[in-house]
């Protein structure tokens, strides 16, 4: 089972205005994908939860054991969940779960405190609040709004050494220029 369930929100997307362009990974424009912002923090995350030295900027994060990101060819066709964390992966190793798509949050919950150790979701961020609500059975034990604005937080769920409780953490990533240090 589950110790840890740690869950960022993709990377940023291109802007509605499209002044700022979504770029796939052989550099073509597509307004399904990261913006160039969105792959410079998927670079920035190997070192934020694989630091080299072993020193982790806060003491909530971990190394994940497993990966999920929210699939691709569901209705929202996006990919932008999944290259978030492919650099990460790659460097850990490890393959992302692309099995659940957007509005299959339950049973990406039951599969992911399934995984042993230390899980990492990567997800669209107004569904993440329906995946953090259904690991802690509570909708008072965690924001309920994560801003449109906002790709710089990691939000973490600890299993407690007693009982059946866990406990939620924020960490703002502090990755880029500009990333806030104030949580959601």
């Amino acid at each position: 089972m589950a110790t840890k369930i740690m869950l960022v929100r993709h990377g940023e997307k291109p802007d509605k205005h499209e002044s700022i362009h979504g770029i796939d990974s052989k550099g073509e424009h597509d307004r399904n994908e990261l913006s160039t912002r969105g792959w410079q923090r998927s670079g920035a995350l190997v070192r934020f939860f694989n630091p080299a030295n072993n020193k982790f900027v806060h003491p909530a994060l971990e190394r994940p054991n497993s990966i999920f990101a929210e699939n691709p060819s569901g209705h929202a066709k996006s990919e932008r969940a999944m290259n978030t964390v492919r650099a990460l992966a790659d460097s850990l190793r490890l393959r992302i779960n692309l099995k659940h798509e957007k509005g299959d949050e339950k049973k990406l919950v039951k599969d992911a405190l399934s995984r042993p150790g230390v899980v990492l979701i990567s997800w669209e961020h107004k569904e993440i609040l329906e995946i953090v609500n259904l690991i802690l059975e509570s909708t008072k034990l965690s924001p309920q709004k994560w801003p449109d604005s906002r790709f710089d937080v990691v939000w973490i769920i600890a299993k407690q050494a007693r009982g059946k409780a866990w406990k939620f953490t924020q960490v703002p990533q502090l990755l880029l220029p500009g990333d806030s240090a104030r949580t959601l």
